[in-house]
């Protein structure tokens, strides 16, 4: 396994690679790596010759200054983690690797629809974020593929819009969620809550298994299953922040006869802002 921080030096590697007729996956990251990612990394493997995963903790992403300042830097063992997989290069650049001129100035991605919604309505400027330092890593890395968690669904659905709107030669995959036994959704925020805290936390998925439930015995008003699954994330010792109740393929509100529906939810347990959603199919 590689690791490179250079772009010249990653370009150089990728173009050896393309000229052996090999293909090449992505897995994007901020590191603090836990099964979720490795996965990711697994079926990667699986579906190309080579894999890279970028680490790269992305201020653009970020709203709240003292959520980047806090975010976890483990890059020893995420080597390490990452090298029990077989990953084949590890992109770790540093800020002006990526951002060269200053930040405030950089041209963003703007995915039409992704900030009046979900996460996105409540966290301004987070997508935009997300599309422009993703973008960025196509063009570095021009894979054939890349990969990223359905555990952030609305992500998913904004690098899929971009990458159909902007036609890029990619095609983008979702790997399944990977839970603890409790149910809860494993992710890098999980370590801000305490022990008892994470017990609580898997209240969240079994809130969504219940209005799963609601729905698919053909209970259909939307909007009192989803007061009444925030009061019950209350009861359970969460701080909502919605619960909602999507069309799956482009995250608009249902109408009568949409079969296919996804179920996301974004509540705080103490310090960490967990999020996760499930698929109903009607």
């Amino acid at each position: 396994m590689k690791t490179v921080t250079r772009v010249a030096e990653l370009r150089q590697q990728i173009s050896d690679w393309k000229k052996a007729g090999q293909r090449i996956a992505l897995v994007p990251t901020m590191g603090n790596l836990h099964q979720g990612h490795l996965s990711l990394v697994k079926q990667a493997k699986d579906v190309a010759d080579k894999v890279v995963v970028s680490i790269f903790i992305n201020p653009l992403q970020f709203d709240d200054t003292s959520d980047l300042s806090a975010y976890p830097r483990t890059e020893g063992a995420d080597a390490e983690k990452l090298a029990q997989v077989a990953c084949d290069l590890i992109f770790m650049p540093s800020l002006t690797e990526v951002y060269p001129q200053d930040m405030a100035a950089q041209t963003k991605i703007m995915v039409s629809g992704a900030d009046d919604i979900l996460c996105g309505a409540r966290r301004p400027g987070h997508f935009a974020g997300v599309a422009t330092v993703v973008n960025k890593l196509f063009n570095m890395i021009q894979p054939d593929i890349a990969i990223f968690g359905e555990k952030d669904y609305q992500q998913l659905w904004v690098i899929n819009k971009m990458v159909a709107d902007l036609s890029l030669p990619i095609r983008i995959i979702g790997g399944e969620i990977v839970r603890e036994s409790s149910g809860l959704a494993m992710s890098s925020r999980n370590q801000y809550l305490t022990e008892s805290q994470r017990m609580q936390a898997a209240g969240l998925y079994q809130t969504l298994l219940t209005v799963k439930q609601q729905l698919q015995a053909g209970e259909k008003d939307f909007v009192l299953i989803e007061n009444q699954a925030k009061l019950s994330l209350t009861e359970k010792g969460f701080d909502p922040d919605y619960i909602e109740i999507r069309r799956a393929f482009d995250l608009a509100l249902p109408v009568e006869g949409d079969m296919s529906l996804r179920l996301l939810a974004a509540a705080k347990m103490g310090n960490a802002r967990l999020i996760d959603n499930i698929a109903v199919q009607l």
